[in-house]
């Protein structure tokens, strides 16, 4: 083989270097799980055969679903992982760029830890492809934002959308520039909420994400997961799987009366697309008392999106990067009185709406105290695990 062959032919190879070393091993761990059929198609797979790795990628597929997500075997996370890995090298080899992007993104959300390592490495080497391709006759325009600059925050009119009593009592305190001693003494080990602003001016993420172009070039192609539908309370809600550039179009479009938002809810983007992870840091206050950060999660949705009444395990740290965030905090021991499911998926969730609160049904809430506040800009709000929330 010449030489300008060979190099044809390495470039168009992703290398998978821990699929190699573990794929006998694994696939023995799925036969022993019954999975005779999907070890036969992987095999094929990786002799070459494309519609083998499809069928590879679906059968795991249907393991994934075959119950509820903590139920699923991790070898089964893993083999849909191998799968993955499979199919996007043909599209990667036949110049399908975006295909085998979907493709091994749905590989890094939905798969196991094992071959994590080979479907970053392939992710990048894809995505720096297909940049390279869509470089050519590109021009740069005028920013899309989200937020333009200098609006103003009127109160009466985001009262009217705001649940009855909204900003009428406590408001949680703020305060620039506290010290990480401040942080423990006056707020950590009381356990009371506050708001610290002038804190993120140093992260790019400040001006980066409120251009929907930025947005979309540097993670457009990704696939990420998106909740459709007021909330997951609703009978309506259902999660999709769609590209970040279909999602950002979704919310450039939104009609905030819109009874089917559509939203990116704490999922771990910053993990999955590596350049927006470089836009942020960490702030020190999460090592406060000597702890670790537990996960690093986005919320991203159009204006009008609400998240129900609930409380979390562990305690949060939220970064307001672009637009405002309503907060309205209960203290742990009303929590009864906020009349959590009983289902067992549903317990930290809370039965009230508060936009429209059924007193028959709900008799002691409206006389509940509460903190709120609007979350602006540039700015942290920390919160004890022992409160609940509306946002």
């Amino acid at each position: 083989m010449s030489t300008a062959t060979t190099a044809t032919a390495a470039g168009n190879y992703l290398s998978t270097p821990t699929l190699d070393a573990e794929s006998s091993n694994l696939l023995q761990t799925i036969s022993s799980h019954g999975g005779y059929a999907y070890v036969s198609m992987s095999t094929l797979a990786a002799s070459g055969d494309f519609r083998a790795a499809e069928a590879a990628r679906e059968m795991a597929w249907e393991q994934l679903h075959s119950g509820p997500w903590h139920s699923v075997l991790p070898a089964w996370r893993d083999a849909y992982s191998m799968a993955c890995l499979h199919v996007a090298k043909f599209h990667y080899r036949n110049g399908e760029f975006k295909e085998s992007l979907r493709v091994l993104d749905l590989g890094l959300i939905m798969g196991g830890v094992l071959l994590k390592k080979d479907l970053e490495s392939a992710i990048e080497i894809v995505t720096a492809k297909s940049r390279e391709k869509e470089s050519e006759g590109f021009e740069k325009g005028p920013k899309c934002k989200f937020v333009e600059e200098g609006d103003e925050f009127d109160k009466e009119e985001v009262l009217r959308v705001l649940p009855e009593k909204s900003l009428s009592s406590k408001i949680v305190v703020k305060k620039s520039g506290l010290s990480l001693e401040g942080f423990l003494r006056e707020h950590f080990l009381s356990g009371s909420p506050v708001i610290i602003s002038d804190c993120m001016a140093h992260w790019p993420a400040r001006t980066k994400w409120n251009d929907m172009d930025y947005l979309k070039r540097v993670a457009g192609d990704r696939t990420v997961p998106v909740e459709v539908g007021k909330n997951y309370l609703c009978q309506e809600w259902k999660q999709e799987l769609i590209t970040f550039s279909e999602f950002l179009e979704k919310i450039q479009s939104n009609d905030s009366s819109s009874a089917v938002p559509t939203y990116l809810a704490q999922h771990q983007l910053f993990d999955q697309i590596n350049e927006l992870r470089k836009d942020i840091c960490i702030p020190d206050y999460c090592c406060a008392g000597g702890g670790e950060l537990r996960s690093l999660n986005a919320w991203f949705g159009p204006a009008g999106t609400v998240t129900p009444l609930h409380h979390d395990p562990h305690h949060n740290i939220l970064a307001q990067v672009v637009g405002k965030k309503y907060v309205r905090l209960y203290t742990c021991s009303v929590s009864e009185e906020l009349y959590p499911y009983n289902e067992t998926m549903l317990c930290n969730s809370s039965q009230v709406d508060l936009d429209n609160i059924d007193d028959g049904q709900f008799p002691k809430v409206h006389d509940l105290e509460f903190l709120d506040c609007i979350l602006e800009e540039v700015s942290f709000w920390w919160s004890t695990s022992e409160s609940s929330d509306a946002s």
